[in-house]
């Protein structure tokens, strides 16, 4: 009897088959969304590979994000074209086959081209997967697979340093791209073979809305160029920056025209009509800054100021994937008993906490100094993104998943696009302001900096001789630019915390989802 209710119903069992077939789905995301992070422990090897610059090796992480944004929304009408089974085998072994390009590439501009087709067919699987988890499972089940896909969805980009900078460290940088060959052609089999919920509607391509897609590309893609590449060339006073940033603006008033007036359009917008929908995206918004910004910046101190190379960066960041993983079952038991609105609360406070806290290092702090904010911020994610994913798409019927699914993964990395730029920003405007400030404090009249100059030069005398005054200059000079970068982070990561903080009362507005995640979307 149960077998012949539909997809998704109480009553219904998910098979065994369909369980693999799931589980192969998540294991694709969490290779789509680690490979967001998993360079930036090694841009300095790959730059070294490449013979590049410091600022263009940073497009091999950029050009993947670029592309992911892109095809994330698109990947909802491709998904009701293809069918889900169709999409993500294309999908999973596409990933693989740029993956193996990437490690082929013997030049910049080739990495670079091979890592936006890496990201942008591969963006496919992580809305996907979203999707699937309200299609395939009933409501009361719901709540044990999100903590699942919440704890893939987070712990990725968290742990993809600590993979990254194992990898280069043990094997090479072209590691990073091989190790996903072999699992994504398996992972394309598997959903093959295993999974198959819906069917194909080939009747859509009838209708494909071409310009759609090039104002969507053109919008989005402008975007995320002027958000990473901005505050490197100070904005406006940039020309290539503000062409791309009329473009955007152009191209981003066509898109949301089109869509609201077709009557199939490309991206359905009207999900934001529901109240937990869009409240949920904003949640998400603000959880892809405190992601991304956080293991952006982290790293970035380690190698700066500390110099750690990229096995110790990876050793300190694996502190808040363990915690998140540990707490993960907590938090989906918690789930089914608690209002989701109070546990979210919980993990706000906790995150902008565990920020707070970081933003009082110095420039001693390494392992041990990082723990407790580390395993305090990976634990609080677990308390804030399995009730974001239930109040967002917990209540959406199953027409609209697809697509909803897609613009709430969207808000996330468009999250961490955003982060990271205003990071960026505040880096380079509080970096210099620190820089100066110190400056103004290291003159010849204090007693202090006379006698840290002597000192330092009577230890470099007998190796440099008459150099050693100049050589002790320097010194206090690379000093003073270390404690400016030190101090800046701290200011970064103290308005991160407060972003935090703020949206703590944003939760008691939001409408009350039932115990376990939403409402039976069927």
């Amino acid at each position: 009897m149960s077998a012949d209710l539909p997809i998704g119903s109480e009553g219904r069992p998910v098979s065994a088959r369909e369980w693999a077939g799931f589980m192969s789905m998540v294991v694709g995301m969490f290779m789509a969304i680690l490979d967001i992070q998993i360079v930036s422990a090694s841009l300095a090897e790959i730059q070294s590979g490449l013979s590049a610059s410091a600022d263009e090796a940073s497009w091999v992480q950029t050009s993947y994000l670029i592309a992911e944004i892109v095809m994330i929304p698109l990947s909802g009408w491709l998904s009701r074209l293809l069918s889900t089974r169709i999409l993500f085998t294309i999908s999973a072994g596409g990933f693989a086959l740029f993956s193996a390009l990437c490690a082929m590439a013997g030049t910049l501009p080739e990495m670079i081209v091979f890592r936006a087709a890496q990201g942008f067919i591969g963006g496919a699987m992580i809305p996907t997967v979203f999707a699937t988890t309200y299609l395939l499972f009933p409501p009361s089940r719901r709540a044990h697979v999100s903590v699942l896909i919440g704890l893939t969805a987070t712990l990725a980009p968290t742990i993809g340093p600590t993979v990254g900078g194992w990898l280069t460290q043990t094997f090479s940088w072209h590691w990073l791209f091989l190790i996903n060959v072999p699992i994504g052609m398996l992972i394309a089999v598997l959903v093959w073979n295993l999974l198959d919920i819906d069917k194909p509607n080939w009747s859509l391509r009838n209708t494909f809305d071409w310009w759609g897609l090039g104002f969507l590309a053109g919008f989005l893609g402008t975007l995320e160029y002027v958000m990473e590449e901005g505050p490197r060339w100070d904005w406006l006073q940039d020309e290539t920056v503000r062409n791309l940033s009329i473009v955007c603006a152009i191209t981003g008033v066509l898109f949301f025209h089109r869509m609201f007036t077709r009557r199939d359009p490309l991206v359905e917008l009207r999900a934001f009509k529901n109240t937990n929908f869009a409240s949920g995206c904003l949640f998400s918004f603000a959880m892809g800054i405190g992601l991304y910004g956080s293991v952006y910046l982290i790293p970035l101190y380690l190698g700066r100021v500390r110099g750690f190379n990229s096995m110790q960066i990876g050793e300190t960041m694996f502190v808040t994937g363990l915690f998140m993983f540990m707490m993960a079952p907590v938090a989906g038991k918690l789930s089914r008993y608690v209002d989701l609105r109070a546990m979210m609360a919980v993990g706000l406070l906790m995150f902008g906490t565990a920020v707070w806290l970081t933003a009082h290092m110095t420039s001693e702090w390494g392992f041990w100094e990082f723990m407790f904010p580390q395993a305090l911020r990976g634990a609080s994610m677990m308390f804030i993104m399995l009730p974001v994913n239930q109040i967002a798409l917990g209540t959406l019927p199953p027409a609209m998943m697809k697509n909803a699914s897609g613009l709430y993964n969207l808000m996330r990395n468009m999250g961490g696009a955003v982060g990271l730029a205003l990071i960026n920003t505040i880096v380079i405007d509080r970096g210099q302001m620190h820089r100066q400030h110190l400056a103004e404090q290291i003159t010849w009249a204090r007693a202090g900096v006379q006698s840290a100059l002597s000192n330092m030069a009577a230890g470099l005398r007998p190796h440099l001789g008459g150099n050693a005054d100049q050589a002790a200059l320097a010194k206090v000079m690379a000093m003073m630019q270390q404690q400016a970068l030190v101090l800046t982070y701290n200011d970064v990561l103290l308005l991160m915390s407060a972003v935090f903080f703020v949206l703590i009362p944003i939760t008691i507005f939001l409408r009350k989802p039932g115990i376990g995640g939403g409402g039976d979307a069927h």
